[in-house]
C-alpha cells in the first residue's frame, strides 16, 4: 500500500496511455466524497448546498469514469455514523439520493452501467429503498461499468455481518473453521459482485479513511487531494489515475521479483 497527497502535477501523457489500453487503468476506485459542508461553509451557503453541489460532481465523476473504461466505480455517500448527524441534513440527504436515482435512470441504463448499492439499506426511507431495487434489477445485465454507491456503510460494520455468517455455517454444520478462507470470507462481504479496490481517493485534504472498506483497502493505492468534492472534476481524477500509474504495485514481494 502506498499513500500519497496531491503535489506536483503527473505526467498526464500517462492518462492518454491508459486510455488507449484500459489494461493499465485500476480495475476498482473507490472515492470518500468528502467536503460537501465545508465547500458551502467558505460561501456562506447551508451544508445541503454543498451536498447539492456534490451530486453533480457525482454525475460528472460516473460519466467521466465510464467514458475511459473504468472497470468499477465506488463512491462513500453516507456512512453508518452519518445517521448521528442533525435531522433535518439527514432528511435533506435521503431526499437528494431519492432525486439522483431517478434523474439518472436513464443515463446508467443507457450507457450499460450496472448499479448497486452496499450497506444497511433496510434503513434508508422505503421509497428510497424501492428506488434503489428497481434500478439495481433494471441494470443488473450491464457490463460496461459497475457503479457503487456506499450507503448506510461501515467497513467494520460489513466484516462483523461476514463474521456472523461464518459463525451460522459452522453452527449449521456446513463449514469448519478450517475450510474459511479469505476467498470464502470475502464472498460474504458486501462486495462480492466487485473487482479488487485497486485504488482509493479521498478529496478535501483529510487522511483518513472512515471506516470505508476496510477489507478491501489491504493493497488498494491511496491518494489523497485537498480538493472539495464539489470541486473534483475530470482533471482530477485523471491526476489521482496518473499517481496511481507511476506507481509500482508489489502485493508483498520484491521489486526484483516482480520484475523477473
Amino acid at each position: 500500500m502506498e499513500i500519497s497527497a496531491c503535489s506536483d502535477l503527473p505526467d498526464f501523457s500517462i492518462i492518454r496511455r491508459m486510455k488507449e489500453d484500459a489494461s493499465r487503468l485500476p480495475r476498482h476506485v473507490a472515492i470518500i466524497m468528502d467536503g460537501n459542508g465545508r465547500w458551502a461553509k467558505a460561501r456562506g451557503l447551508p451544508r445541503l448546498a454543498g451536498h447539492e453541489a456534490g451530486a453533480r460532481s457525482v454525475k460528472r465523476i460516473t460519466t467521466h469514469a465510464r467514458k475511459i473504461g473504468l472497470g468499477a466505480l465506488t463512491l462513500y455517500a453516507f456512512s453508518e455514523q452519518n445517521w448521528g448527524r442533525p435531522v433535518q441534513e439527514v432528511e435533506g440527504l435521503m431526499d437528494l439520493l431519492g432525486r439522483y436515482i431517478v434523474s439518472e435512470r436513464r443515463e446508467i441504463l443507457d450507457n450499460d452501467i450496472r448499479f448497486s448499492t452496499i450497506g444497511d439499506i433496510s434503513r434508508l426511507p422505503a421509497r428510497l429503498q424501492e428506488a434503489i431495487a428497481e434500478l439495481a434489477a433494471a441494470s443488473s445485465h450491464n457490463r460496461g461499468m459497475d457503479f457503487c454507491i456506499a450507503l448506510s456503510y461501515g467497513g467494520r460494520e460489513e466484516i462483523l455481518q461476514a463474521v456472523r455468517k461464518a459463525a451460522d455455517a459452522c453452527l449449521r454444520g456446513e463449514l469448519t473453521p478450517k475450510d474459511i478462507d479469505a476467498a470464502r470470507f470475502e464472498s460474504w462481504l458486501h462486495t462480492a459482485h466487485l473487482p479488487p479496490v485497486d485504488l482509493v481517493v479521498r478529496t478535501s485534504g483529510e487522511w483518513r479513511i472512515s471506516n470505508f472498506l476496510l477489507w478491501q483497502c489491504a493493497y488498494a493505492e491511496f491518494w489523497f487531494t485537498p480538493v472539495c468534492w464539489p470541486d473534483f472534476g475530470e482533471r482530477e481524477l485523471d491526476e489521482a489515475l496518473a499517481h496511481y500509474a507511476s506507481r509500482e504495485r508489489r502485493f508483498g514481494l520484491t521489486s526484483e521479483q516482480i520484475h523477473r
